[in-house]
């Protein structure tokens, strides 16, 4: 078991881009150990390929019945200054953040962008067998026989598909991700400070912000600005922001867990600003679901 443990972090990394679910991938992943600890057989081959096929099994199983997880922004167009936030949309339709600490971190070193809410998010376009393809070529580097055993079927066949996955994965047309020290220095402090001005300045033009489980969603420095003042800081201030991956942060209000935010950087700006209000998902970035005394998971 120690041995399938070893491929824990690389199996959730993988099936977090199939399911778009750091919830999901976790389960998937753990059910994938266990078939392969009653299963495995090494004269049957490597044992690292024998994990991908089950993994791969357990996640098209999984997503025979879901439906397609979303962002907001796939969801309908921006709100407008003033719109009310709506109903919340079930959790079964969010992408949702799979945690740094979670993943392999020499594959997130190189691959950062793959796990990025707008990649993933493209991802659930795909059919899942085309999404596996994709997967395993273009972002794992796998090669064409070796993918084309793991799903047992052709050369050919899997680069058919990979060809149909490429044409068929909706353009981000995002820059590549940054991790800007500074920059996120900055806006935690304005944060904290509930100073706007501040916060408005460090966002580029064309910004957006959502905040899931609502459908709405905001575009533009301008409408953001005119929000955050309406708003008189309300679900803002009093809070404290704790630093939980690259650019995410778990969001504390008046000392107890409120919201995960994630933050997109890049040329010395915030670009993208997402926040689930979800308080569920803290321990899964092992915070504490209280700030300041004894924590309480």
């Amino acid at each position: 078991m120690v041995e399938l443990e070893r491929h824990r972090k690389e199996l959730a990394g993988y099936c977090y881009r199939m399911l778009g679910s750091g919830f999901e991938a976790e389960d998937a992943v753990q059910e994938t150990l266990t078939r392969a600890w009653k299963t495995f057989d090494p004269e049957r081959g490597a044992l690292r390929p024998w994990l991908y096929g089950i993994a791969t099994n357990v996640c098209i199983d999984m997503l025979r019945s879901a439906q397609r997880r979303a962002r907001a922004m796939d969801l309908g167009p921006a709100a407008e200054p003033g719109d009310g936030l709506g109903a919340p949309i079930a959790h079964e339709r969010w992408v949702y953040p799979m945690p740094d600490q979670l993943m392999d971190p020499a594959e997130l070193a190189v691959s950062r962008e793959s796990v990025r809410l707008a990649f993933v998010a493209a991802l659930q376009h795909l059919p899942p067998r085309q999404r596996a393809v994709l997967i395993l070529r273009d972002v794992l580097a796998w090669s064409a026989a070796e993918v084309a055993n793991l799903l047992e079927t052709s050369v050919a066949s899997v680069n058919s598909a990979l060809q149909r996955a490429r044409a068929a994965l909706p353009a981000t047309a995002e820059p590549r991700l940054e991790v800007d020290e500074d920059l996120l220095a900055r806006y935690v402090d304005a944060f904290e400070r509930f100073d706007v001005d501040t916060l408005v300045a460090l966002t580029h033009e064309d910004a957006v912000e959502s905040m899931p489980p609502f459908a709405w969603w905001l575009s533009g420095r301008a409408a953001m600005h005119e929000v955050l003042v309406a708003s008189g800081g309300e679900g803002c201030r009093g809070s404290r922001l704790v630093r939980a991956g690259a650019t995410t942060f778990g969001q504390y209000l008046n000392g107890e867990a409120f919201a995960i935010v994630i933050l997109e950087t890049s040329g010395g700006l915030i670009r993208g600003t997402t926040t689930y209000l979800d308080p569920s998902l803290f321990p899964l970035y092992d915070l504490p679901m209280s700030f300041g005394g004894p924590g309480r998971k």
